[in-house]
């Protein structure tokens, strides 16, 4: 098969379209030939040498992908060659095949077609996880989301519509928080022109937010602290800003407040498995109302991976990029 390799760390240009030995699937694995991949921030890292994949796994980049199963592994029930679906992976999406844990397999939902579906997993996963499995966004109450316009940002919005809760997005310039409006968010701060802790206190009455879902990381620590409300949860899964910031307990605690931080790629399978369980059983249905659905931006021929991965950097996008084989 071909698949995108990293020859050696750098720029867009270190990704070369290269023919490598085919994947075969383990104990409990299938064999997925893929119709499209995504491209995530975690793969630009990959590429320049900063987010090793966990051991074990495809040394490809991609995180998420949808097609058709090829072929059954050992010990493998519930799951037929042809059948269509996505996958959440640890690695290996930026190829024509991929082995994937039965446990990271999702059928593609009602309502999205096959190639539209690689722009699912990977979001769907990590906002489910973080907003609704940790930080119990619940019915009425506001969520910030901090890159309304991303693949994650958007996907956050509409889940969060679909619950019941209040949006507010923060998104850099009139045409991408209109679009984040579009889907359903309440609240649109211009990050480049206001500051989200004012902007935020205004919208809501002083109260602030009772869910923050942040990319941005150590930029934002502070300023995340005080525009939760009290007994607010600030969920962080990135670090576009930095890695290191000055968190004063302090106000943390007079919010009685509460800072978790998660990754997802080198979660443990059964922890992996038990999201996308619960990503299936929660989410899947209101793609099948059409509540929800991907959003993508563009489509790229996944030998010219470097091309999206310029697309990416230059954050000029909304939603996802995708990658065909």
């Amino acid at each position: 098969m071909h698949a995108i390799t990293i020859p050696e760390p750098g720029g867009p240009e270190a990704l070369v379209w290269a023919e490598v030995p085919d994947p075969v699937p383990g104990e409990g694995e299938v064999l997925v030939e893929v119709v499209a991949g995504a491209v995530n921030r975690a793969d630009l890292l990959q590429r320049k040498g900063f987010y090793d994949p966990p051991p074990g796994v495809s040394p490809y980049p991609g995180l998420e992908c949808s097609g058709r199963i090829a072929a059954l592994g050992p010990n493998v029930s519930g799951w037929a060659v042809g059948d269509e679906v996505c996958a959440l992976l640890s690695g290996g999406g930026y190829a024509e095949k991929v082995a994937v844990p039965v446990g990271q397999l999702l059928p593609v939902p009602a309502g999205v077609d096959l190639l539209s579906a690689a722009a699912l997993p990977e979001v769907v996963c990590t906002v489910w996880s973080n907003v609704f499995m940790i930080a119990h966004l619940r019915p009425g109450e506001t969520l910030l989301v901090h890159g309304g316009s991303s693949g994650i940002g958007t996907m956050a919005i509409q889940l969060a519509k679909a619950v019941g809760a209040r949006v507010a997005v923060t998104a850099g310039g009139p045409k991408k928080l209109e679009r984040c409006r579009e889907l359903g968010a309440d609240i649109l701060i211009d990050y480049r022109e206001q500051d989200f802790v004012e902007e935020l206190r205004k919208a809501t009455d002083g109260e602030g937010a009772d869910v923050i879902l942040d990319i941005v990381g150590a930029k934002y620590l502070d300023r995340n602290v005080q525009a939760l409300a009290v007994n607010g949860r600030l969920a962080i899964i990135g670090l576009q800003g930095g890695r290191k910031g000055e968190l004063n307990l302090g106000a943390l605690l007079a919010k009685r407040g509460a800072v978790t931080a998660t990754t997802l790629r080198g979660r443990p399978l059964a922890e992996k498995s038990a999201i996308v369980a619960a990503v299936r059983e929660h989410v899947w249905p209101l793609f099948a109302t059409g509540r929800v659905r991907p959003v993508v931006d563009r489509t790229i021929p996944m030998k010219d991976a470097a091309e999206a991965h310029r697309v990416l950097e230059g954050s000029g996008h909304v939603g996802k990029v995708l990658l065909k084989v």
